[in-house]
């Protein structure tokens, strides 16, 4: 028998050697899900009328909107502080946050979802003599707090006022000009209902000189928003009219994506009609419980 004149090699996963390998940034891993609360022993519930009575009005509110009526608040100033605490223990601590704050740091508003999803607790401090002091509590039920949209509003820069850029670019700033022209023809062009116009630059040639002459010709306004459902999700407003940066992180606090949207309020900061359902259904297993208490 002859020998075979070429040589076999064999083919095949494992085979051939790889010079270069693919890194990619780790992706979240955790999701948050709804865990309901732990509440107390019924003989611990008795008298807790005002809590019962809030948090009646709260179910009435998540069962009109729901079905896509308007949203509304619930005082709890002056709530006795027994009933205050049964409220907060219902209510717990969602995936979404958020913070408004005067420039001058006088006023404060702190914005918490509740693990209901559409039920948010603003509470809104002073600044008095080096203290924030609480002057206004409320529950607000909604896809997201009416106060978020209107700070956004008033942030808008005046006509004519928005910063220009006159002569050389700065160093390495390069294709942020041409993204700037874009936004601002969408923002000039966008009207309510209209799907959102998202710029991602993640998948775009920018530097960290483009995305800092972004920012600065786009602004920062007062609201900051943080969703925890998936990795984080930082929400901020800028000050041209319905355009927002939404800016996702790892568990790590890498960016993975970097955007910016022209919406009237980002998806990713609203709670949707079936989440409302949802949260309509839990309080009223809870609100059962406390009955029978």
């Amino acid at each position: 028998m002859k020998n075979f004149p070429i040589p076999v090699v064999a083919l095949g996963p494992g085979t051939q050697l790889e010079e270069e390998t693919l890194d990619y940034l780790p992706m979240p891993k955790d999701m948050d899900t709804y865990r309901a609360p732990m509440l107390p022993e019924p003989e611990e519930l008795a008298g807790r009328d005002a809590a019962q009575a809030a948090l009646s009005q709260v179910l009435a509110l998540l069962d009109r909107t729901a079905e896509r009526g308007p949203g509304g608040q619930v005082p709890l100033n002056g709530l006795p502080a027994a009933d205050l605490a049964l409220v907060n223990q219902v209510l717990g601590e969602g995936e979404a946050s958020a913070l408004v704050r005067e420039p001058d740091g006088g006023l404060e508003v702190r914005v918490q979802e509740a693990v209901l999803a559409g039920v948010w607790r603003l509470m809104t401090f002073r600044q008095e003599e080096g203290e924030s002091r609480l002057i206004d509590d409320v529950i607000e039920v909604g896809p997201v707090p009416a106060l978020l949209r209107v700070m956004a509003q008033d942030d808008v820069w005046p006509a004519g006022s928005p910063p220009q850029w006159i002569g050389a670019l700065p160093p390495n700033v390069q294709n942020a000009p041409l993204l700037l022209e874009e936004i601002r023809d969408q923002v000039a062009g966008w009207k309510p209902g209209q799907l959102p116009h998202v710029v991602n630059l993640t998948l775009l040639p920018v530097s960290p000189e483009d995305i800092g002459f972004l920012d600065h010709h786009l602004g920062t306004g007062r609201v900051l928003m943080l969703s925890r459902g998936y990795g984080n999700c930082r929400i901020s407003n800028t000050r041209l009219p319905n355009c927002w940066r939404v800016v996702y992180y790892n568990s790590m606090d890498k960016v993975i994506l970097n955007t910016v949207e022209v919406v009237d309020m980002p998806e990713v900061a609203m709670a949707a009609p079936e989440d409302l359902r949802d949260s309509h259904d839990r309080l009223l297993d809870l609100m059962a419980y406390l009955e029978q208490a």
